[in-house]
């Protein structure tokens, strides 16, 4: 691909949350009360993640500019320091009289668990007037940058955010989430959209398939039926946790197996630095399955830590982590890492 990319520009919520790990596995009732135990772990939202990672992997080569809003309050200037410490350019970061999103994440003994985050926060708040306010930047890199609409900020403002990448040539990705997809294909949205990254959840409903005894490369299949159906201009990557992962080019399903990791510390965000990976590998030009693969080589590196964001993987560690498992990274990625 001889395409340039020289900038990344994504909207999404920002915020933090905390772990909480339940008592017993049967369901959480309406009425019930019930003890937990809060972990040592660190959560961050989906475009803090994505974007500390593209920086702390692209360094100095691509700037990252998120668009986005955080409260007035002790963890939205937490959030803001983090990211200016990573080498994020939060200029366009803005302060709501909303407080910062917060969520808690519930786990269950047997390993399953689900997530409640705030609705009236500060990422709510990010409308499309933000993410145009943000224009100037892509004037400046038409046709060269990349564009992430990320989950947890009002779909109006990430349909305005793919419609101006789209104004000036700039690459689009985008996720969902479960609860949305339903709002996602009345809006048309997924028809600004040139990479969508999702998990098997996701894909599940996007596709129809979201009911008990569905193979995996079932799912897969059918929600890449569905949006080709939507968009046949889109690719797709399909997230699975130990199962592996699906890429889809418009051509060609391509399945990448997941690799057995030791010592699993922490599964939340690794589809996250998946995304971040998989952008980065990208940016350096590889086809989709080859993005696809070198970004389940990071989300393996991020098992290794309980926190959504793992503060230990950057360039080298990653770049040491493929010559040590004999996973050797393309030149023009090679390239763009050291």
């Amino acid at each position: 691909m001889s395409r340039t990319y020289d900038v990344v520009v994504g909207t999404g919520g920002l915020g933090t949350g905390i772990f909480l790990a339940l008592q017993g596995n049967h369901t959480l009732g309406r009425e019930e009360s019930r003890a937990a135990t809060l972990l040592d772990q660190r959560d961050y939202c989906k475009l803090h993640i994505v974007c500390h990672y593209l920086s702390r992997l692209l360094g100095r080569h691509v700037p990252v500019v998120p668009i986005g809003r955080v409260g007035e309050d002790d963890a939205g200037r937490g959030v803001l320091g983090e990211m200016r410490a990573a080498g994020l350019d939060t200029s366009y970061v803005g302060i709501s009289t909303l407080p910062t999103l917060f969520s808690v994440c519930f786990l269950y003994p047997d390993g399953d668990g689900g997530n409640l985050s705030t609705s009236s926060s500060a990422s709510a708040d990010v409308s499309a007037d933000d993410v145009l306010r943000a224009r100037p930047v892509f004037e400046r890199h038409r046709g060269r940058g990349l564009a992430l609409a990320l989950p947890e900020v009002p779909l109006a403002s990430r349909t305005a955010l793919l419609r101006l990448a789209g104004d000036h040539d700039f690459l689009r990705v985008a996720a969902v989430v479960s609860g949305e997809v339903a709002e996602v294909r009345a809006s048309g949205m997924l028809t600004d959209v040139d990479l969508l990254a999702v998990n098997i959840e996701e894909a599940a409903a996007l596709g129809g398939t979201a009911q008990p005894g569905v193979m995996a490369r079932e799912v897969v299949e059918a929600a890449v039926t569905e949006l080709s159906r939507l968009n046949p201009r889109m690719s797709v990557v399909v997230t699975a946790g130990g199962q592996g992962s699906w890429s889809w080019d418009g051509q060609q399903l391509r399945h990448a197996p997941a690799r057995d990791v030791d010592d699993v510390v922490g599964t939340a965000g690794a589809g996250d630095a998946h995304l971040a990976a998989l952008v980065v590998a990208t940016l350096a030009g590889l086809d989709l399955a080859e993005a696809n693969a070198f970004a389940g080589l990071v989300s393996e590196l991020k098992v290794a830590s309980p926190h959504t964001i793992n503060p230990d993987i950057d360039a080298a560690s990653v770049v040491a982590a493929a010559d040590r498992l004999g996973r050797p990274l393309p030149a023009a990625l090679r390239g763009l890492l050291t």
